[in-house]
């Protein structure tokens, strides 16, 4: 999964942590052990080394309790959460699939912000109630801080914060399209990108100053991010109101289980398309299963003549077709979950329709992109 490593499940939410999430728990650990031995002089050997630890740990902590919120609001809606992942810049919980109706998506992306701001006023509230000081109520400062900046940062209104989600799901609800709500935060996420990018390099260049270089990182993060949610967004334009049906390939490899192997081997001789894997139908024209033109060197050629296609046809499951009414976003995502390259089609009466390629979507949205008008 992208070099992360799995180490486990939370609330049976699969877990996983990137390398560079070891990086900064490390330089986190070696700063702030480091500042509290300058603060508290009387912590003395491994004790500050390990506070640092202990105190990075509560730090990813929150970031971790921030994903859950918003995992959690999204398993009450019916969503399936894939995973929740640490990295560099914090932590990702990756959804199966959008929320249905604007107000659900404002919701899961409002959680994540609302938890923070409840640990940083429950921090607040045990350092007032308990008085506490020394390098526990330093501890406690610094979550507290922490979790206030991470909720207050998490709002910026642009894509991928939880800020753009909200603004997504707010654009969504007054146009009653989901993809203006996903270009107009993306574009927004750009604008703060770019703002970032410039606080790192105005010091940098002016006074050679490497004081907000954080803020280039965080710049980049925002432009990528961003600019491939913006793309989505497009194609989710281009591709809304299309079902699976529309993008059925003309003349799809489908031949009849009726006919003997040998039949099938001269329709390919004299057949110029060069399929190489066929769907088979039966005398209704429903799909029973697919046959590769390879197995057929399996298969004696004393024996192709009284040998009928369905007799050594593979079948296929149903989580490998798609109906014909289908929403073609949705067979977007089956084909990337998935890994396909091709499903079939099937009609309303059952019937096979041919086969849906990835390659022809891809070509529908190049095509659409040239026709739009500039």
């Amino acid at each position: 999964m992208n070099g992360t490593i799995r180490v486990g499940n939370l609330f049976g939410i699969p877990f996983y942590i990137h390398p560079s999430w070891f990086l900064v728990l490390g330089l986190v650990t070696w700063s702030y052990s480091g500042g509290l031995a300058a603060q508290f002089p009387q912590l003395t050997g491994l004790l500050p080394l390990l506070l640092g630890f202990l105190t990075a740990l509560l730090l990813f902590a929150s970031v971790v309790a921030h994903e859950l919120g918003h995992s959690f609001v999204a398993i009450r809606q019916g969503i399936e959460v894939k995973s929740i992942t640490l990295f560099i810049f914090g932590g990702l919980a990756s959804l199966e699939k959008e929320s249905e109706t604007p107000a659900d998506a404002f919701w899961v992306a409002i959680a994540g912000p609302l938890v923070s701001l409840l640990l940083f006023g429950s921090a607040t509230a045990i350092i007032f109630a308990t008085a506490a000081s020394g390098p526990l109520g330093a501890i406690l400062n610094l979550l507290a801080s922490v979790n206030l900046a991470l909720a207050l940062f998490n709002l910026i209104p642009g894509l991928p914060l939880d800020g753009g989600n909200i603004l997504k799901a707010l654009v969504w609800k007054i146009t009653g399209k989901p993809y203006k709500g996903v270009v107009f935060a993306s574009r927004i996420g750009q604008i703060f990108g770019w703002v970032a990018i410039l606080s790192g390099l105005l010091p940098l260049i002016l006074y050679n100053s490497f004081g907000n270089s954080w803020n280039l990182l965080i710049g980049f993060f925002l432009l990528q991010n961003a600019g491939s949610t913006a793309q989505f967004g497009r194609v989710q334009e281009q591709l809304t109101g299309l079902t699976a049906g529309d993008v059925v390939t003309a003349n799809s490899p489908i031949v009849s289980g009726n006919l003997s192997l040998r039949e099938f081997a001269d329709q390919q001789v004299v057949s110029d398309l060069n399929w190489r894997r066929f769907l088979v139908t039966d005398d209704e024209g429903k799909l029973i299963g697919a046959i590769a033109v390879n197995e057929l060197q399996a298969i004696p050629t004393t024996q192709w003549t009284e040998t009928q296609i369905k007799d050594i046809a593979r079948p296929l499951t149903q989580s490998t077709t798609v109906q014909s009414n289908q929403p073609l976003l949705e067979v977007v995502q089956l084909l990337e979950e998935q890994q396909l390259s091709t499903l079939p089609v099937i009609g309303d009466n059952g019937v096979l329709m041919g086969i849906l390629e990835k390659t022809e979507i891809v070509q529908l949205i190049k095509r659409n992109s040239l026709l739009k008008p500039a």
